[in-house]
Order: structure tokens, then sequence, then C-alpha cells
């Protein structure tokens, strides 16, 4: 503390025609009449002058304390405003006293704060526990149940789908190969979704395109790309590429995917080329919309019916949400069944 204040105050302090050196001010903190004059000086009422002993005397305006001219070249001639008051007051009577036995701390006081900081820390450990245990109580609910949607009829024509034709559920998902929670949900919810309800014939799983362009304007082309794998009877194997790549979906990339999943590639280019698919993207994303899609991925849960292409939307999950929601959405429409 002592270091940090010599470092503001110059080595002689000047009030009137005296001049006070700050071991002089240490030796003499309890002459009244110098700690009323420094107490003065900070609060703006006397003008004593900070200076080195090199320093010309000059005086300034009575209220404000200056540094004079030869004090630091760096700190000359700023005046210390009302604001900093309080904080330089505060570090002079700590100097001053410093040296006092009433302002020294004694081992017990040192030791009983050290207990204190003790508890202080096992306190925050127990809260932390305790918060721990929250979340994981919150994790383990039940999600609330998806909104029911209003009188959304979707049609369902040649879109590629996974699982038996005539399952109980269609679950409809609108999705873009450039977002983000499109490749989440394909990579951490859609496998669970495949062991639990499309291969055990519950669910028919059927895939619709929504290329977001104004935000992901790759999308676009990675989805007639998929469409163009699906000619060659490999659309799924696309799909699952595609979200496992998402920041390689450039017209130079989707050729290297068909490559790589072994399908014709002049053919796969051919048809990527001729935008042939483009229509019906555009048709899926006019359906999402009047749906009511306004991001992706979205879901449309409802009752398959073999003899109608079209089907009553039941239940919507919007975003990708954890299995436990689908899985909620799912079991109490199948429940309803029974």
């Amino acid at each position: 503390m002592k270091n940090v204040l010599e470092s503001l105050i110059p080595p002689q302090v000047s009030k009137g025609n005296s001049i006070y050196s700050l071991s002089s001010l240490r030796s003499n903190a309890q002459d009244a009449e110098i700690q009323r004059s420094l107490f003065l000086a900070i609060i703006g009422a006397s003008p004593i002058i900070f200076q080195h002993p090199s320093a010309e005397d000059r005086t300034r305006k009575t209220g404000r304390v200056i540094l004079a001219k030869g004090a630091r070249p760096v700190l000359c001639r700023i005046v210390m405003r009302k604001k900093y008051v309080a904080a330089l007051f505060s570090f002079i009577l700590i100097f001053l006293f410093s040296s006092q036995p009433g302002f020294t701390q004694s081992t017990e006081e040192l030791k009983a704060l050290r207990k204190d900081l003790e508890e202080i820390k096992k306190g925050q450990s127990n809260i932390q526990k305790e918060l721990q245990e929250i979340k994981t109580l919150l994790r383990g609910r039940a999600p609330a149940p998806p909104p029911e949607p209003q009188n959304v009829v979707l049609e369902i024509k040649d879109d590629p789908f996974k699982g038996q034709p005539d399952a109980k559920l269609t679950l409809i998902e609108f999705s873009d190969y450039q977002c983000p929670f499109c490749a989440r949900h394909s990579r951490d919810t859609l496998p669970q979704l495949e062991r639990e309800y499309i291969a055990t014939g519950k669910i028919k799983y059927v895939f619709r395109n929504f290329p977001i362009a104004s935000i992901h304007p790759l999308a676009f082309k990675a989805h007639e790309a998929a469409n163009c794998a699906g000619e060659q009877g490999k659309y799924w194997e696309m799909h699952d590429r595609l979200f496992a790549n998402a920041n390689a979906l450039g017209l130079k990339d989707l050729p290297q995917h068909a490559q790589t999943l072994g399908l014709d590639l002049p053919k796969f280019q051919q048809c990527l080329d001729s935008g042939k698919h483009a229509s019906k993207i555009n048709s899926d994303l006019a359906d999402g919309q009047k749906a009511g899609v306004q991001g992706t991925p979205t879901f449309f849960l409802g009752l398959t019916d073999p003899k109608d292409l079209n089907l009553k939307a039941l239940r919507v999950i919007r975003g990708a949400q954890p299995y436990a929601a689908f899985k909620a959405a799912i079991d109490s429409i199948l429940a309803g069944q029974k």
C-alpha cells in the first residue's frame, strides 16, 4: 500500500510557507493540524501543492490539488476531479496510519478470515452440487406435449421415405441440408427413431425439402444432389453424407460425395446440371409454407391411410427436439388407437 501511495504523492508536500517530507508526515501523523491540512487540501478547501524538491513553488486556486510542474512529467497539470477525491483520501489515511498498532491485523484475525473463506468455499460447493441435481431432475422430466396443428393436411406423393408404407403413423420432416439443427436431428435423434419405431413397422418416415436460401445458399443444390442420388437408389446414403459434411456442400463437393458413394458420376453430374429436381423442391417449399413451416427442422405426425395420399397432421414438433419429445408424441397417438 505504501509503495502505491508513494507513486501517487511526490517526496515533499508544501502547505503555505512550510514544506513537509513524506517521512515527516508519517512521523507527525498525530499532528492534528497536518492531518486537517491534508484533508482540506483533498476535499478542495486548501491550496496545498504536491511537488518534488526541484519543482518551483507555485500556488494554485483554492479548492484544487495540483501536481507541480516538475513533479511527474506524464501527469503535469492534471487537476484532481471530485470523483477521485474519496479514493485518494482513503489511500492517504491508510498510508499515514498503517504503521499504527490499531491498524495492524493480528494473527488471530487472519486465521479467522481464512476460516471464513473456507466456509464460503464449502457453501459454494454445496450450492453447485444442488444446482447440478436440479438440472438432472429437469432433464429427466417428460417434455411438454407438442402443440396440435390446426387443420394441416399434407399430400404424400413420391417423397423418399423409410419404413413400411402401411405403418400406423407417418412422420414428415421438412428439412434443410445446410441447417445445423437438422444435422443434429439426423445424427442424434433419427437413429433412435429408426431402432424403436421405423424398423419395427410403427412409423413411416417421410423427408421433404425445405432449403432456406436466404441463410443457407448452398442448401438448394444439395437437395438436388440428394434427389439425383435417389435416381441411382442411394437417396438415404447421400442424405446421411450431406448432413455429416454440412461444411462441404459446394458445387465442387457434391460430385465428390457422389463418387465416394459409388454413383455413376457422369449420370449424377448430368442430373445435377439439368436442375430437373428443382420444381419438386419448390413444390415442397410451397407445401411447407402453407402448413406453417417457419424454420427447420419441422415435423408433422399423423395417422397413415394407405388409401389416401393426404396426411392429416395430429401433432407438430418444431426444432431439433430430443428423442423424448418424439417418443411422447408418438406413444400418445398410438395409445389412442388401441
